[in-house]
C-alpha cells in the first residue's frame, strides 16, 4: 500500500511525486472561478455588473439550509437546488478563502493520491461535501449560506486519517492518534468561535470529515474485502 523508495530505481526518478491531476483540477477550477470573481469585484474584468458576480453566485449556487428544509417539508427537489450541493464548493467568500482551501485541497490530496486512485479522490471529496451540506441543512438554524471547499477538504482529512489508522492498526500501535489532526483542528474551531463568534459551517466541517473516513471504508484499494475481512474476525 506505501511504496517503498528504496525500491524505485533509475537516473530520471523525480524526487518530488507529480500532483494528480484531479488535484490539481480541483484546485484550478476553485481558483480560476475566485479569480474571476476577486477581478471583476476590482473592475478589470466584466465592467459594472462584474461587481455583484460573486453576490449573484451565491444567491444561485452556494447551499441553503432553508432551501433544503423547505425542500424537505414540501418533498420537492427542484434540480436547480439539488445541484447546490455540488457547486457550492467552488464558491468562496473571499480570496484568502479560497486560497486556503486550494492549498489545503493541494497537500491533503497529494496525501491520499499516493494511495488513493483519481476517482476516489474526487469520491471523498464530492462525497464528503455533499455529506457536510445534508447534515448541515439538517442540523443548522441559519439563514447563512455554506460555501467553500472546506466540507471536502475535511473529507480528505477523513480519508488522512484513514490511511493513518489502517497504519497504526498494522504497526500495533494505538489508532485512536490518527484523530490527533481533527481534534486539533476541531479544538481550533471551537476556541474561535468562542473568542470571536462565528458561522455554524463547523457542522459541515465535521460529517464531512466523517463521510470521508466513512467513504474510504470503500473506495480506497480493497476497501470492501479489508472491512469484510475486519468484521469476520470481530
Amino acid at each position: 500500500m506505501y511504496p517503498d523508495p528504496r525500491h524505485q530505481d533509475g537516473p530520471n526518478i523525480s524526487p518530488v511525486n507529480p500532483l494528480p491531476p484531479v488535484v490539481v483540477a480541483l484546485f484550478v477550477i476553485i481558483m480560476a472561478i475566485e479569480a474571476m470573481f476577486s477581478l471583476g469585484a476590482k473592475g478589470i474584468i466584466g465592467g459594472p455588473q462584474a461587481i455583484g458576480w460573486r453576490l449573484g453566485a451565491m444567491q444561485g449556487y452556494a447551499f441553503s439550509a432553508e432551501i433544503f428544509q423547505w425542500m424537505l417539508a414540501n418533498n420537492r427537489w427542484p434540480p436547480e437546488h439539488l445541484l447546490r450541493f455540488i457547486t457550492y464548493p467552488f464558491i468562496h467568500a473571499g480570496f484568502t478563502h479560497a486560497l486556503f482551501a486550494g492549498v489545503m485541497v493541494l497537500a491533503l490530496g497529494k496525501f491520499v493520491s499516493e494511495v488513493f486512485r483519481g476517482w476516489a479522490v474526487l469520491a471523498v471529496f464530492f462525497g464528503a461535501s455533499i455529506g457536510g451540506a445534508l447534515i448541515y441543512g439538517v442540523l443548522a438554524v441559519s439563514a447563512v449560506p455554506l460555501v467553500g471547499a472546506f466540507p471536502g477538504v475535511y473529507g480528505l482529512i477523513g480519508a488522512f486519517t484513514y490511511l493513518l489508522w489502517l497504519r497504526l492498526g498494522l504497526e500495533g500501535g494505538p489508532q485512536i492518534r490518527a484523530f490527533t489532526l481533527i481534534a486539533f483542528l476541531m479544538g481550533i474551531q471551537l476556541v474561535f468561535g468562542i473568542l470571536f463568534g462565528g458561522s455554524r459551517d463547523w457542522i459541515a466541517d465535521l460529517a464531512g470529515f466523517a463521510f470521508g473516513f466513512a467513504l474510504s471504508f470503500a473506495v480506497s484499494p480493497g476497501g470492501f474485502a479489508r472491512l469484510r475481512r475486519k468484521i469476520r474476525h470481530d
